[in-house]
């Protein structure tokens, strides 16, 4: 079975030379999702650094199965990513099925929601994915313990502290 570490490298090779929308290494992304999600166990912290490896690189599951990854992460990976002919929403709640799936996601969000990063992008599409990411917390973090969510918002993207603790006073 793979390592975290042999799971780094993995992700650090599939994903070379990919840029996110705002031109920083894509393996970045997928790193500071897994770093919200490492005080859940290897499984979580795995699944983060994998969440986008099959929608966007040529890896799939039964590849990610054949070199070792755990099929319980394959698995999670499989849960948050995209189908054809889903939407958004559907997918969203489609993910908040499984406990682990739900947690990957909320990790993914938050870092798309650091505002730093958003505020580099033209302000139709900045504004597009606030509201679409903004939705989505309101179904993920709903279907989560909060406690774990804010474990993972606390390392991914502190800024959204404050919205979770006006969500759960209110």
């Amino acid at each position: 079975m793979k390592t975290v570490v042999e799971v780094d490298a993995l992700v650090g090779a599939a994903h070379a030379g990919q840029l996110d929308k705002i031109g920083v290494p894509y393996a970045d992304h997928v790193r500071a999702v897994a770093a919200g999600l490492a005080h859940f166990g290897p499984d979580l912290e795995m699944a983060g650094l994998l969440h986008d490896i099959v929608e966007d690189t040529d890896w799939t599951a039964g590849r990610l199965r054949s070199v070792g990854v755990p099929d319980h992460v394959v698995g999670i990976v499989q849960a948050v990513t995209n189908q054809r002919d889903m939407s958004y929403e559907e997918k969203i709640r489609r993910i908040t099925r499984s406990r682990d799936a739900t947690l990957v996601k909320i990790a993914d969000n938050a870092h798309n929601s650091i505002p730093e990063r958003a505020a580099q992008l033209p302000a139709a599409e900045r504004d597009r994915l606030a509201a679409k990411y903004r939705a989505a917390r309101d179904v993920l973090w709903a279907a989560a313990d909060p406690a774990q969510v804010e474990s993972i918002i606390a390392i991914v993207n502190p800024a959204l502290l404050t919205e979770l603790r006006e969500r759960l006073a209110g």
